[in-house]
């Protein structure tokens, strides 16, 4: 398990929405419920240090989630923070029960057949809508797409830093 102090990229402000000062934010969390327990965000700075804003309010609103900040009550105080990122502390995130893992927790993460074969790094996850898929990167420009599904994660290691699969047959093979 990762620090309480560590920050996690869960966003970015994608737009301003309405004229009263609020951000529309494509969240990269996977779980909307996250953004709604938020106390506040650290946004970063062109120059890269973090500026910690209050949050107001968040809603969801479609595939998107509306962003109010304490303070800034018009669209011009923050048209400057569109294309930023949002980052929290992890011990703001709502704890997970056994067998759900924040996205940061899976990247990086070496991907391994039941068998013991290697597949290379968790790389990057693509939410569908009805189940993610994770992007596993092997040698060279080999690129492997794996459901995130039940039969097909067999076991998920963040202390060993690796994920077992069983592959579904032919996935492979294309």
């Amino acid at each position: 398990m990762s620090s309480g102090n560590q920050t996690i990229l869960i966003g970015k402000v994608s737009a301003t929405h309405g004229v009263r000062g609020q951000l529309r934010i494509t969240s990269f969390s996977g779980d909307m419920d996250s953004f709604m327990a938020l106390r506040s965000v650290m946004i970063k700075k062109p120059g890269g240090g973090m500026e910690t804003l209050a949050v107001a309010e968040a809603k969801a609103h479609g595939k998107k989630i509306i962003l109010s900040l304490k303070g800034y009550t018009d669209i011009n105080d923050v048209l400057h923070l569109v294309g930023r990122e949002i980052y929290v502390l992890r011990d703001q995130l709502p704890l997970l029960s056994d067998g759900e893992y924040y996205w940061c927790d899976l990247l990086g993460l070496q991907v391994m057949t039941e068998d013991g074969d290697i597949l290379g790094e968790l790389v990057d996850i693509i939410s569908t809508g009805s189940n993610d898929v994770y992007v596993v990167h092997g040698g060279g420009d080999k690129e492997i797409l794996i459901p995130a599904l039940d039969d097909v994660v067999l076991d998920v290691d963040t202390v060993a830093g690796r994920m077992t699969v069983s592959l579904p047959e032919g996935l492979l093979d294309l």
